[in-house]
């Protein structure tokens, strides 16, 4: 049963043509917000929003590359002119497995292109949007981190340790806006894609680093960005939430 909490709101969530940004614009939409799941792939983000909708609830899918600043400003500009403002901001878009690897082995032109996507990204949505946010009741940026962050082995962990520092970096420089800003850092989440990406024996590794012996799975990364863009998480910014089951766990 939706809660309806977000009745009015306005939320933006990158990548949200599939995995995670989908199932957050699924469970915004149930508790009452109009939806613009923003995707590099316009005909993804389109079907889902369709889905949204078929299903009752109030979405636009929109194409975006989350590293092109003038595509990101005008997409952004044209929602809070369509919708008088914007309330919510998901930072999820974001190059994954195949990143996961030593710079030296990586090679210059993919390493700049993950730190475009994964880090400037942030940077390039988060800026763009703060004016249609400033000053709107409850406004929050959520980004999207990941466990990789604390354990530093590979180019995409060091992206998402920079997605940490960005977080309480806009949280201070954001804070007189009235906008709170947060991250979760998933742990092994098992959709789909990380199914079809990851060997047996890196799971079993990731698993075996786990204090909780279960599988994570989307609707606990779900239940995060509710929590974190709820009035329930009113006085947390700056902040990240970590999903993970326990891995990494540190002091």
């Amino acid at each position: 049963m939706p809660d309806n909490e977000h009745e009015g709101k306005v939320a933006f969530i990158t990548g949200g043509g599939r995995g995670f940004g989908k199932a957050f614009g699924t469970a915004l939409s149930r508790s009452g917000a109009h939806v613009v799941l923003a995707d590099i792939d316009g005909d993804a983000a389109a079907a889902a929003a369709k889905e949204l909708t078929t299903h009752g609830g109030r979405a636009t899918g929109v194409a975006c590359d989350v590293a092109d600043e003038a595509a990101v400003g005008a997409v952004i500009g044209e929602v809070a002119d369509r919708h008088g403002g914007l309330d919510i901001l998901v930072n999820n878009a974001g190059l994954h497995a195949a990143f996961n690897r030593p710079f030296t082995e990586l090679g210059l032109p993919a390493v700049r292109r993950v730190f475009e996507v994964n880090v400037m990204g942030v940077v390039i949505c988060s800026l763009a949007a703060r004016e249609a946010m400033s000053g709107r009741a409850g406004a929050s940026i959520v980004n999207i981190s990941s466990s990789a962050a604390y354990a530093n082995r590979s180019v995409y962990g060091v992206s998402k340790l920079a997605v940490r520092g960005l977080t309480v970096s806009f949280a201070r420089e954001f804070a007189a806006d009235g906008i709170r800003v947060n991250a979760i850092a998933p742990g092994l989440i098992f959709t789909d894609t990380v199914r079809a990406e990851l060997s047996r024996s890196e799971v079993d590794r990731v698993l075996g680093e786990q204090i909780l012996a279960r599988e994570g799975r989307e609707q606990d990364i779900v239940e995060a960005l509710l929590y974190l863009v709820s009035a329930k998480a009113g006085f947390i910014t700056g902040e990240t939430l970590r999903v993970t089951g326990g891995f990494a766990l540190s002091v």
